[in-house]
């Protein structure tokens, strides 16, 4: 079985493994990213050694891995969407305005783009408040549901509204948009209403058609040539504002943001060229794994990827330069990648990723935190050293566990996710007090009032900014029984694509089973290895969502 493509069939020049294998990495992200593989074949109709092929494809781009009987989506699969995310300039350019004006109304701000017959979120500003309004980038809601989409409409062809009035037949409780709580049925005549209001107004209300609570108004963004960009949305709740009370307010403010938005998308070219982490060197992945590797469907994925690194609006030409790949193998790609509705041509040779490019992946991860990217490396160091490993952020002036693998041994330290210690006495305090700024680490030496755990516990405020210094330099940190006698332990930070120190992990060991140069010799290659996959996820992942770390 092939994916279906508004019913269309596929041109002969179409690349069947691609197209398989795309209709299986749609559906383990619709089922958030995590699936039986016996599930995954009953979804998808394909034979199970098809389903295997493609994701053992997958697992040797890094961007899935098998747990058990599951197929498990791995943040590096992420840089599909991000590769969108930076051909259409949505998010990078116009994001840091819809920021500013977050902080400016004190309300919830979001950029959607078309996708279809709905509206896709592709940047989200919250609030935090104890009801808070959050998307995922990545969510799909149906255009009739959201504000955003009713502006959208207004530029739909009578072929559009044709497609939609069938899916609205189709699936009138909205079954296909699991986000909806609680599903709606669709009013035409309504929906028809809000558009024409729209396209008169230049902006449109969201009166509760998500959800109970959720208001909203929203103004579209144009490029230069007037095509439609995105539509930017302010929404509140109802303990706040109606939705007329919020369109008094906001929408002057609104108006001079979409007029900023407009004229620094015609003057700021891409904000971040992302490079194709997982799809090179298809050849030799296909040598080394033999039949289970679909070198068509990684070569496709690998055209996807390439418009992070050429943009939107790119030639067949430029698209195999920057693959490395040969024409007509680029060429076959973009047919099957416009035919399943993944790329997009405009005066029949300039190619674009589409929104729908965020089905791939993207959506299934977009709210992973740093833990949870952590977690699967904490366990591969575990096994290699065969001591627990940990992750830790600042807490104040603690240090606060947020991921934990212990090992199976009749003498264990008893921590948990969410233990705290004094960051002055521990490898992962250590590591992280010297990632702050000068002056911050400074102000801590000076407020802090070290006492001693143990007899080897640093107290001296000029020994611990030496110590520190030192940690700064070595890019490590070795404490040897300064929390508790008998516990050694040797951490390294762990930084975000700013370069910044967000997080630290450390293996702990007992002090009689290795010496302090074993310990350093022994643990620190492979912490550091783990330190740089996590990284290399993180940098990924947190492309153009934020990363929570606890």
């Amino acid at each position: 079985m092939t994916e279906p493509a508004n019913g269309r069939t596929p041109p002969p020049e179409t690349v069947g493994p691609l197209i398989r294998g795309l209709y299986v990495l749609r559906h383990l992200t619709a089922t958030g990213g995590r699936r039986g593989m016996s599930d995954l074949v009953r979804d998808t109709g394909q034979a199970r050694s098809t389903a295997d092929r493609v994701v053992s494809t997958l697992a040797a781009l890094g961007y899935a891995r098998l747990d058990g009987q599951n197929a498990v989506l791995a943040p590096a699969v992420m840089e599909l969407g991000n590769a969108y995310l930076a051909a259409s300039r949505v998010p990078g350019v116009l994001g840091p305005i819809a920021d500013r004006l977050a902080d400016e109304l004190d309300e919830s701000t979001s950029l959607a783009v078309p996708d279809r017959d709905g509206a896709r979120f592709v940047h989200q500003a919250a609030r935090r408040r104890t009801m808070s309004i959050t998307f995922r980038a990545g969510d799909l809601i149906p255009a009739e549901r959201v504000a955003a989409g009713t502006l959208f409409a207004t530029g739909w062809t009578r072929d559009d509204w044709l497609r939609w009035r069938d899916r609205c037949t189709a699936d009138p409780a909205h079954t296909s948009f699991p986000l909806l709580r609680p599903p709606g049925t669709p009013d035409a005549a309504s929906f028809e209403g809000r558009v024409s209001a729209a396209r008169r107004d230049g902006w449109a209300p969201d009166d509760q058609m998500i959800e109970p609570g959720l208001v909203a108004v929203a103004m579209p963004v144009h490029d230069t040539g007037g095509r439609l960009v995105c539509a930017v949305s302010v929404a509140s709740h109802t303990s706040r504002h109606t939705v007329e009370s919020l369109g008094e307010s906001v929408l002057p403010r609104l108006r001079e943001a979409v007029a900023v938005m407009e004229k620094t998308f015609a003057s700021t070219g891409p904000a971040t060229r992302w490079p194709a982490a997982g799809t090179s060197g298809t050849r030799a992945l296909k040598q080394e794994l033999g039949p289970g590797f679909v070198e068509s469907f990684a070569r496709g994925l690998r055209v996807l990827t390439a418009f992070g690194r050429t943009g939107a609006g790119v030639t067949l030409a430029a698209l195999a330069h920057a693959t490395g790949l040969p024409r007509a193998t680029v060429r076959r790609s973009l047919i099957t990648l416009e035919h399943l509705g993944y790329a997009e041509v405009r005066d029949g040779r300039f190619f674009r990723p589409t929104s729908r490019v965020l089905d791939l992946g993207f959506s299934a991860l977009s709210r992973l935190t740093l833990p949870q990217i952590a977690r699967e490396h904490l366990v591969r160091l575990t096994g290699q050293v065969s001591d627990p490993a940990s992750m830790a952020i600042l807490a104040g002036d603690d240090i606060q566990y947020v991921a934990r693998v212990p090992t199976s041994r009749i003498m264990s330290m008893d921590v948990t996710v969410g233990t705290r210690f004094p960051a002055y006495a521990t490898s992962m305090g250590r590591v992280l007090l010297a990632g702050l700024p000068a002056a911050e680490r400074a102000a801590y030496v000076r407020r802090v009032r070290p006492r001693p755990l143990t007899s080897r516990t640093v107290t001296s405020p000029t020994r611990l900014a030496a110590l520190l210094e030192q940690a700064g330099r070595d890019g490590h940190v070795l404490l040897d029984q300064e929390l508790e006698e008998g516990l050694r332990a040797i951490a390294v930070p762990v930084r975000d694509r700013a370069g910044e120190v967000v997080a630290a992990i450390n293996v702990s060991t007992h002090a009689d089973r290795r010496t302090e140069e074993q310990t350093r010799t022994q643990l620190l290659p492979p912490l550091r290895a783990a330190a740089a996959r996590i990284e290399a996820d993180l940098h990924v992942a947190g492309g153009y969502v934020p990363i929570s770390t606890g």
